[in-house]
């Protein structure tokens, strides 16, 4: 039996990310899970919710740009702590070694492997929230975390985010092919 829990958002846990941008003129990070897909075709456009009290959302307005650096569980304890403390107040811009691409306002993360240059689309404004939609413009990935020419989820290793129980989690192992498995249920369904 089913139990009533109100309103409440229960597509936790999600990708955990560290979004950078410049700030009066250094490097900033806030980490973040409110992280959506837009689409799959070009352009490539990704979605944060951030909550406008963040100091790293002056610094993706007034640039326009800002990256998405994908943390591996390695990096638990530092992407914690860039969730904990603001920008206002403490100077995360020596934290990590950094990297540019293209986009000269999006600080990327050497220790994450994988990580992503955008340039602000548009910026929805919420009573609370920013939610920025990025155009992806590069992406940038260790080879180790490659499997024929994509990210392979388990090479990756993730941090998954849950607002409910306030955990971070890992990802378990494959547990089928997409536009695959599915097809064992077609034949059942259709005689075959």
């Amino acid at each position: 039996m089913k139990k009533t829990l109100g309103p409440i958002n229960a597509l936790y846990p999600s990708l955990t990310v560290l979004l950078g941008s410049h700030v009066d003129g250094r490097p900033n990070f806030s980490a973040v899970a409110h992280v959506g897909i837009m689409n799959h075709g070009q352009p490539q456009y990704i979605s944060f919710g951030v909550n406008k009290a963040h100091h790293t959302n002056r610094g993706v307005i007034e640039n326009r740009a800002f990256s998405v650096n994908i943390p591996s569980q390695d990096l638990v304890v530092e992407t914690d702590y860039c969730g904990l403390v603001s920008g206002k107040k403490t100077d995360k811009s020596s934290m990590f070694e950094l990297f540019y691409g293209d986009t000269p306002a999006a600080p990327m993360i050497k220790a994450c492997p994988v990580c992503m240059e955008c340039v602000l689309h548009d910026v929805l404004d919420y009573k609370t929230h920013n939610i920025f939609v990025g155009e992806i413009r590069q992406v940038h990935a260790e080879e180790s975390v490659l499997a024929d020419g994509a990210i392979d989820p388990a090479r990756l290793r993730p941090l998954l985010f849950d607002m409910g129980l306030r955990k971070y989690w890992s990802l378990g192992p494959a547990v089928g092919d997409c536009w695959s498995i599915g097809k064992q249920m077609k034949k059942t369904s259709q005689g075959a």
